[in-house]
């Protein structure tokens, strides 16, 4: 498969020869960890299907890995071959991407909430030869839904469940100690991947038409992240708490890789609760945690949290959506953890973030400044920069960035000197830290997820009630943004909420792609050339913020 790369090699040695891009892929990091302590504990999961909770050492994911690698190879995974992760947070996805790593695989993290639409465009994209799914999570069973679109994916060849039955029970895959052969080492040292061989497609919501495949390499992510490291001072006496799920770009960069290259362990839980998650945090003495604006409000919001001793907790880190400035107060006032804010997106990691000795205003007024290594830069639309405090739009360089979306290097969206446009605008402050003041691109942001705005509108329009629809996003406390359909009627039509969602959910979209207000208007508002105004929907959308 042609990638459609966008890595030139200049690229690689400038980056690699002034120190700024490692050159250490994953494995690198577990060797060492192996070579200190094999036994000590790398993951304990949470599994809310089975009630078990699961404990790793760093020895044991090292051996299992070996054992699914080899799997993979005898079932025809070759280098730069796609294998498709839809998991929750359990230990099997933190195992299969060190598996794909070991036999130069290319790990495409899909997140659970995706049914057929996107699934059948994700897979047939990538071209993907694998897919390992969950027998069932939140009530939902995913071997009936792969089932349906296997036929319009002649790429995949096989699909294997956690937790299943017969053949295609994921656990088939790690029955033999297949690491235990005489060759066994040899063939996975031949197809051990490169710094800059591609080993993460991770989409990204997409603002007109079909999402976009973002490539990462070793040197793409582990860079960054030793630059994030540094920046929270984290080390091997650390833990990290990850509710965020490892689909999800944050999930993956600090809650599998940045484990791993500390040699510590992750805590994972795979269905967001508050309770539970606090519960885990003292049980664990976790130090660190990143996750959107909903995850902080339930924890500092919770009736009975002071009965829990998080006093171990330092860092929490929150990015994707403004953080309230109540909510900062009450932390800083209740807790001992500092919240820190950021900015970040699929294609470049947590490019911005506050420090941990900033004054906790800084949290709710800016989005940080740039880590090391990483430079930002507003700009006006003649292409000037933009004077501090006048709002632009936002360009990104540096380490963090990405390699390029899958097939389509015309997107890549990158000028000549590197500078990236992120798509948002923001406004500098005069200590250089940024503050996000809207999108230019069509998107609402719920829960730190993405919500491609465009494919939601595209399937509405097929309703039959439906003539006109436009997305925009309701302001909301907790999630940052919730769904708000604006439609108008075809003739006679009708249509209420409970109509959206039951065609959506007919229709195969992810629930998290479901509207939570519709309103219905007789005429869309436009300009003099007919363009729907959405910043007036917008400015009408903030009254039905609950």
């Amino acid at each position: 498969m042609d990638l459609g790369l966008t890595l030139p090699q200049d690229r690689i040695d400038e980056l690699v020869r002034s120190g700024v891009w490692i050159n250490r892929t994953i494995l690198d990091y577990l060797d060492d960890v192996l070579a200190r302590d094999p036994e000590r504990p790398a993951i304990t999961d949470y599994n809310g299907e089975t009630g078990q909770s699961t404990s790793l050492s760093y020895g044991e994911i090292d051996r299992l890995s070996r054992r699914l690698g080899l799997a993979l190879i005898d079932l025809g995974v070759g280098v730069g071959d796609v294998v498709a992760v839809q998991l929750p947070n359990w230990w099997q996805f933190n195992v299969l991407h060190l598996a794909c790593a070991r036999i130069g695989a290319i790990t495409n993290p899909l997140m659970p909430i995706f049914r057929e639409r996107e699934l059948n465009f994700m897979l047939a994209f990538a071209e993907s030869k694998v897919v390992i799914a969950p027998s069932k999570f939140r009530g939902f069973a995913y071997k009936p839904m792969i089932d349906s679109i296997r036929g319009d994916l002649p790429h995949l060849k096989h699909a294997f469940y956690v937790n299943g039955e017969g053949a295609e029970a994921f656990e088939t895959l790690l029955r033999e100690p297949l690491e235990e052969a005489a060759d066994a080492d040899a063939i996975l040292a031949a197809r051990r991947q490169d710094p800059n061989d591609v080993t993460e497609i991770i989409y990204t919501s997409g603002t007109t038409g079909q999402p976009k495949g973002v490539m990462h390499t070793a040197n793409s992510t582990l860079s960054t992240l030793t630059t994030w490291i540094a920046h929270h001072d984290l080390g091997d006496d650390d833990s990290v708490f990850m509710a965020s799920p490892l689909a999800h770009q944050t999930g993956f960069l600090y809650a599998i890789l940045t484990p791993i290259m500390l040699g510590i362990e992750v805590v994972l839980l795979d269905r967001w609760s508050a309770p539970v998650g606090v519960e885990l945090m003292q049980k664990h003495g976790s130090t660190f945690t990143m996750g959107a604006t909903p995850f902080l409000s339930d924890v500092v919001e919770m009736p009975n949290v002071q009965d829990f001793d998080l006093s171990k907790l330092r860092t929490f880190v929150s990015a994707g959506a403004p953080i309230p400035p109540a909510l900062v107060q009450k932390a800083a006032a209740n807790f001992t953890f500092k919240v820190l804010s950021a900015w970040g997106m699929t294609e470049c990691a947590a490019s911005t973030v506050c420090s941990p000795d900033d004054a906790p205003e800084k949290s709710w007024t800016t989005d940080g400044g740039p880590l090391p290594h990483t430079e930002v830069m507003v700009q006006r639309i003649d292409g000037s920069p933009a004077p501090q405090g006048e709002e632009g739009v936002l360009k990104v360089r540096g380490q963090p960035m990405f390699v390029g979306y899958l097939k389509k290097p015309e997107l890549h969206g990158t000028d000549a000197d590197g500078w990236f446009d992120t798509g948002d605008n923001a406004f500098m402050h005069a200590d250089g830290y940024i503050r996000i003041t809207g999108r230019a691109k069509d998107i609402i942001i719920r829960g730190g997820e993405n919500i491609p705005v465009a494919e939601v509108e595209d399937m509405l329009y097929r309703h039959p009630a439906v003539a006109e629809v436009a997305v925009v996003g309701i302001p909301d406390d907790r999630m940052g943004e919730l769904g708000c359909a604006f439609v108008t009627l075809q003739a006679g039509g009708s249509l209420d909420l409970a109509g959206v969602v039951s065609y959506l959910d007919e229709k195969g979209t992810a629930k998290q792609y479901w509207p939570e207000h519709l309103e219905v208007i007789d005429d869309m508002p436009r300009t003099p050339s007919g363009k729907i105004q959405k910043f007036k929907l917008r400015e009408m959308a903030k009254a039905f913020a609950r």
